[in-house]
């Protein structure tokens, strides 16, 4: 008889940077009911080794139909338009529609980018209006899950972006994502393994939009504290020069050079063939966010980032910022900084009120240099308030890191889990 084993054994056994413990300690809940065991016997196929039960299937044999998204007609309603920035949760949505201004989409329905530099990116939609460069995937139910569907496209993505065809507009490459081959289990496991992958990723978005709540709290703070003043209102105020506004007597302006530490020159950029060489366990910042987990660290600590070239700011003009905490990486595409008795929660949540669009150079390449960063100017109040307010936000900071924590964690196991179960080394045998 063939043993079965919980979820926390699959990361033990494989010695997986010790995921069976962080699996328990940043979780901290109850571990789902899941029991899997190690396939033995296996069949050889043009995909690789895959268990003697299961089919390999040509995509197009399980697909449906294929909906391209239109430009939406102008009926404004309360359905998001589905742009990738939305669906990666990197922006919010800017425009919304009623049902019947192009393509509907409903919640956890399979798309894909199909025209444009990341064509072949997969997502697990939210509900909403399709965008005109995405295409709606919908599978033949009496042969595929849908969201096993969508786990098995992610594993060949980078082979569906790698296969675009075009030029100017570039595209998916319809012949060979039609004839895509898939590996394929009886209906009752798919859904299995679905349920395993889908439990990590509901468990990430839970915990982003925690998040989301936390950091729209402080920020509300920080506006009635240093925005509007409203605890100071009762004192005197002075006209600043600098800010061309009324600020509290007694508060300062200063340059963003004097109030915090650059560590830029710790920063390591890494070619690919590096990033490979030191993959490991602690994570990688680029401009963007992590790029990669690789092994050592040279930060440790709480620090601000801040994006240095690319993509600088969001939309409303602010820096694309992040505070990260532990060991960890960073390239040269982003600004590694510390404050000077500045709380980095007051520095984070002021550069989300800062507009730095004065402050960019380059038309075709934007770029926040280390030298007009210094000469931002940056509100300081006296040393009581800052610590007063630093210690009404930081416990909204320690679970917004937490958080983060805990999102790394769980992406790490999700995509240690996603290969070994859509290729049947390890098998669902209970959810």
């Amino acid at each position: 008889m063939k043993e079965k084993i919980k979820i926390s054994q699959v990361f033990e056994e494989r010695g997986i940077m010790g995921f069976a413990l962080k699996f328990q300690v940043y979780v901290k809940m109850k571990e789902p009911r899941i029991k899997f065991r190690w396939e033995t016997e296996f069949k050889e196929t043009e995909i690789g080794e895959i268990p003697r039960e299961w089919e390999v299937r040509r995509l197009g044999e399980i697909l449906a139909k294929i909906i391209k998204g239109k430009n939406p007609k102008k009926c404004l309603g309360d359905l998001p338009y589905l742009t990738a920035k939305y669906l990666r949760g990197e922006e919010e949505a800017e425009e919304f529609y009623n049902e019947t201004a192009g393509v509907l989409v409903d919640e956890n329905e399979v798309v894909i980018i199909w025209d444009g530099s990341n064509s072949g990116e997969v997502f697990k939609s939210k509900k909403g209006i399709l965008a005109s460069t995405m295409c709606k995937l919908l599978f033949d139910e009496k042969v595929v899950n849908k969201t096993y569907a969508f786990y098995v496209l992610k594993t060949n993505e980078e082979d569906i972006k790698g296969a675009k065809s075009g030029t100017d507009d570039r595209h998916v490459d319809k012949e060979y994502f039609l004839n895509l081959l898939i590996p394929l289990p009886p209906l009752p496991e798919q859904s299995r393994i679905a349920t395993v992958l889908s439990w990590f990723d509901d468990l990430i978005e839970v915990k982003k939009r925690q998040n989301e709540i936390l950091e729209k709290t402080a920020m509300a703070i920080f506006k009635s504290w240093f925005i509007d003043f409203e605890p100071f209102r009762d004192g005197e105020f002075v006209y600043s020069e600098e800010l061309g506004k009324e600020i509290p007597k007694g508060w300062e302006v200063k340059k963003w050079g004097d109030v915090v530490n650059f560590l830029d020159n710790q920063r390591i950029p890494l070619s690919e063939v590096e990033r490979l060489k030191r993959k490991g366990q602690y994570p990688y910042y680029g401009a963007n966010g992590i790029i990669d987990y690789i092994d050592d660290y040279i930060f440790d600590g709480r620090y601000l980032l801040v994006a240095e070239d690319g993509t600088v700011m969001d939309k409303n003009g602010f820096a694309i910022i992040n505070i990260v905490e532990g060991k960890f990486w960073a390239n040269n595409h982003v600004h590694v900084i510390q404050g000077k008795d500045v709380p980095i929660d007051y520095l984070y949540l002021h550069l989300k009120h800062y507009p730095i669009e004065p402050f960019i150079t380059g038309a075709v390449q934007p770029k926040l240099s280390q030298e007009n960063f210094s000469k931002m100017l940056i509100l300081l109040p006296p040393s009581h308030i800052l610590q007063s307010f630093h210690s009404l936000v930081e416990p909204l900071f320690q679970k917004i890191i937490l958080n983060q924590k805990q999102i790394i964690t769980l992406r790490k196991i999700r995509d240690t889990l996603l290969p070994l179960l859509v290729f049947g080394k390890l098998r669902v045998e209970e959810v």
